[in-house]
């Protein structure tokens, strides 16, 4: 445990910045799911309006740093792929 004033808090304040970062990622995970749940369903035009609301929650939470970049590039690619082969 933490001994002083400033170790304290910075603790609390870890704990809280943690907490925020969990919910942004539980965020994006959503979004991947309804995604991938609109493909499924195999109607195109609700997977594309789907995916269209997906991408830009996926490439903030990588400029924030909350999903690694290559990870964001990875799921938009194969969202991407999945709905071309809708056709």
């Amino acid at each position: 445990m933490a001994n002083t004033r400033q170790a304290k808090k910075r603790a609390t304040q870890n704990d809280k910045q943690r907490q925020h970062n969990a919910s942004l990622r539980s965020m994006v995970r959503t979004y991947i799911k309804k995604t991938y749940a609109a493909i499924a369903s195999g109607n195109k035009e609700l997977a594309v309006a789907a995916f269209i609301t997906c991408v830009p929650v996926v490439d903030r939470m990588a400029d924030k740093g909350i999903i690694h970049k290559n990870k964001a590039a990875r799921h938009k690619s194969r969202l991407n792929e999945h709905i071309k082969s809708m056709a």
